[in-house]
């Protein structure tokens, strides 16, 4: 049973690299430029922070997997909001950082602030630990959406012609 325990775990954490990827050259470039609350957080609280939440929402995805038994009819949706919002969460970056477009990073992170949601009221009745696990993620994604939405409003979006 390790394996299936490190493979969940680990899962989160394959978009996580794609993303610092991503990251690593705009946050010295085009992300200087932009105007951001005084509020937010410091750069490097983004890695730290999101190492820990990649590891909590794997884990909890894990003993959802384990209570229900495997992939089985049962976890379909618990296993399947998880999965759609882990796809969502590792599409905010390419769209903010990548394409530089804001208001649709803002749609994006709302549409998965929701779908965290979703799975945790999904996660509830199978396993609390599970949900509770989630709840610094949906925490930090309400800071998140807070934060791109001031960096929206704040800086206007290069048109396209």
């Amino acid at each position: 049973m390790w394996l299936p325990m490190i493979g969940m775990t680990a899962l989160p954490h394959l978009g996580g690299l794609y993303g610092g990827f991503i990251t690593r050259k705009q946050v010295k470039t085009w992300y200087t430029t932009l105007k951001k609350p005084s509020w937010r957080p410091p750069n490097a609280a983004f890695p730290v922070v999101w190492t820990c939440l990649y590891t909590s929402m794997g884990y909890g995805s894990y003993l959802i997997w384990k209570e229900l038994g495997g992939f089985t009819q049962d976890a379909l949706v618990p296993l399947g909001l998880y999965g759609t919002q882990l796809a969502l969460n590792w599409a905010w970056t390419p769209i903010f950082f990548g394409a530089h477009k804001l208001k649709l990073a803002l749609m994006e992170i709302v549409l998965l602030t929701g779908t965290v949601g979703a799975t945790m009221a999904s996660w509830y009745p199978i396993s609390s630990t599970a949900t509770l696990l989630l709840a610094p993620y949906l925490a930090w994604l309400c800071l998140a959406t807070s934060l791109n939405y001031c960096i929206w409003r704040d800086n206007a979006e290069e048109k396209e012609e």
